[in-house]
This record gives structure tokens, C-alpha cells and sequence, in this order.
């Protein structure tokens, strides 16, 4: 349970790293007139990615899981979704947020990526990294109705983000 516990915690500064960016995008975007959509939405989101990752935890914790192969390739799909997370980071520098801004004089980012594979961060970083914990976690209650209440709200995001982004391709 210690290595689980120690793995998620990792993972968790990993993620208030890339927070901490973006709360520094978004005072900056604000600024320069940015429109956020979906603001009851994002809270939501950001609830059910803490829901999550609490009741994975307490699932390892009741079934005193411990850390095995099917731990390893938890981390491993883990470990694939945020170097995804940290990519559209680099990718999006400026406009990153958790939340859904559009700038006035939005740039669409048009790499290989972001032609290839629609919404990156949802499908290569936030669906990866919930199975990953799942599996992590041995919490397979977390897997099979967490990740179903959790698909809610990000496939409402998802919309959201579609109709902003035409907002700026006119």
C-alpha cells in the first residue's frame, strides 16, 4: 500500500506543477480580454478528477492492494498520460488552462498532434491517467462507475470546447 500511496502522490505534484502553470496562463490571459466557457463545467471536472483519484485510494486502502504487475502497468499508462499532458503543454504554451478560455486572437495549433488526434488532452492525458490509477490502485469499483460519472462532464467539455473553438474559426 506505502509504494501506491507513494506513486500517487508523485503523480499528484505532477499534476499541481502543471496547475500551477496554468493558473499562471489564465491571470495572464484574463488580462488580455480572454472569455472562459463553462465555468459550472470546469468545477465539475475538477470535483470528479479529485473524486476519482480519493476513491481509487480508499478502494487500495479497504482492500489493503499492494503493488504488483498490474500496479506497474498502471504507472506505466500513467507515467504515458502525462508525458501527453506535458506535450500539449508545450504545444499550447500561452493558451494552456484546466479551464476553457478563448483569447481574442486565438492561435489554433495545427501540429501533427493536434491534426491527428481531436482533443489530446481529454483522449491521450485525462483518460489514460484514470484507467492508469484504476489499475494502479487495484479500484476497479472506480474503474467501472467512477470513470462512467467522470466521462459525463468531460464529454459536455469536450462540446463546449467544440463550440468555442468555431467561435474563432468563424
Amino acid at each position: 500500500m506505502q509504494s501506491i500511496l507513494i506513486t500517487l502522490a508523485t503523480f499528484f505534484l505532477l499534476r499541481l506543477v502543471s496547475l500551477a502553470y496554468s493558473i499562471n496562463n489564465e491571470k495572464r490571459i484574463l488580462k488580455k480580454g480572454a472569455v472562459q466557457y463553462g465555468k459550472l463545467n470546469s468545477l465539475l471536472l475538477t470535483l470528479a478528477h479529485i473524486a476519482y483519484y480519493f476513491g481509487a485510494l480508499y478502494e487500495a486502502y479497504v482492500r489493503t492492494a499492494y503493488f504488483d504487475t498490474l500496479s506497474l502497468y498502471g504507472v506505466a499508462l500513467m507515467a504515458f498520460a502525462y508525458i501527453m499532458l506535458f506535450y500539449v503543454i508545450y504545444k499550447l504554451r500561452d493558451v494552456w488552462t484546466v479551464k476553457l478560455y478563448i483569447v481574442p486572437n486565438h492561435r489554433i495549433e495545427k501540429s501533427f498532434l493536434f491534426r491527428t488526434v481531436r482533443h489530446p488532452n481529454y483522449i491521450l492525458n485525462i483518460l489514460p491517467e484514470l484507467v492508469g490509477v484504476a489499475l494502479l490502485c487495484h479500484a476497479w469499483t472506480t474503474l467501472c462507475i467512477g470513470l462512467p460519472l467522470y466521462l459525463i462532464p468531460l464529454l459536455v467539455r469536450i462540446r463546449q470546447e467544440e463550440v468555442a473553438m468555431k467561435s474563432i474559426r468563424g
